[in-house]
């Protein structure tokens, strides 16, 4: 089974800049950002790239881990539902989490719910309860998809899962359908390195969420937020488990910078010889400018 996994893709819906005087609240620094930098250097054409090559690669299931909007405007959610539609595999198959930007403002969770429900809508076996974690069993895979996404105060984008919903992870992780299932945790806040420390940016009970998973396990944690390829572990039960993060979905600077290149990273996952199926192959797909259009690129060190 080959798993995509994407992140940040930060839509840009046309017009943009002429809504930026409309902006009060916090909307405002979000709006400052994309006059700065991410107007400029994050574009929606390579977006658009990125899904045409995942159309093309033979994928069984794409995950979005966050930020799919900038300012959590519902004309913004409405732009990026219409761009995922572009993904051939459907809601069924793309598993799409908000992060910090998709409620940049409360009314943001409304709007992620609204648009992107039939994305993150956990199989019938599993609904009835809180709506988060998410989960979605494919085949050997099972995703849970967790929810780190509230609106937090100015110049702050932490993230934060609370008791409930780490206490519904235990259960989820140690239910007994998922026995035989690659479990795999989408979160959008880093749980692991220097930046899930972070007050400001951070994952405030990253230490809850590695208790749980020491106890119960998992085999693979995918993030954003950092826009970067992060490669980390967190102690699990049975051995380390791979925490890795991707670079945002669009970004594209006039000035290459190679870690941070849009990208997109594919998990192949087969039957193991004893045991859980295992990734068996992994490969990334990174944005060339030169030739407009998604390439293999080597794997991280």
């Amino acid at each position: 089974m080959r798993i995509a996994h994407l992140s940040d893709p930060h839509l840009l819906t046309p017009g943009w800049r002429q809504r930026l005087r409309d902006f009060a609240n916090k909307r405002w620094i979000g709006g400052l950002n994309l006059l700065l930098s991410r107007g400029r250097d994050h574009r929606v054409a390579i977006f658009e790239a990125m899904v045409a090559d995942i159309n093309g690669a033979g994928i069984d299931h794409v995950i979005a881990t966050g930020d799919i909007t900038n300012l959590a405007l519902d004309q913004e959610f409405a732009f990026a539902r219409e761009a995922f539609d572009r993904i051939d595999l459907g809601p069924d198959h793309v598993t799409v989490i908000p992060g910090n930007h998709d409620a940049y403002v409360a009314e943001g969770v409304a709007g992620f719910a609204t648009h992107f429900g039939g994305f993150a809508r956990s199989d019938d076996d599993f609904t009835g309860g809180p709506p988060w974690p998410v989960v979605r069993v494919r085949g050997p895979v099972a995703i849970i998809g967790m929810s780190t996404s509230h609106q937090t105060p100015w110049f702050t984008c932490f993230g934060r899962l609370g008791t409930a919903q780490i206490g519904r992870l235990r259960q989820v992780l140690g239910d007994p359908r998922l026995a035989g299932c690659h479990r795999i945790v989408a979160i959008h806040h880093p749980p692991a390195g220097a930046s899930s420390r972070s007050r400001i940016r951070g994952l405030h009970d990253w230490r809850a969420l590695w208790s749980v998973l020491k106890e119960s396990g998992c085999e693979l944690v995918l993030h954003g937020h950092e826009h970067r390829d992060l490669h980390h572990e967190i102690p699990g039960h049975g051995g380390a488990i791979p925490v890795r993060g991707i670079p945002s979905a669009t970004f594209g600077p006039a000035e290459p910078v190679p870690e941070r290149t849009a990208s997109y990273r594919i998990y192949e996952v087969g039957s193991a010889a004893a045991g859980r199926p295992a990734v068996c192959k992994e490969q990334v797909r990174a944005w060339d400018e030169a030739v407009g259009a998604f390439v293999e690129a080597p794997l991280a060190a």
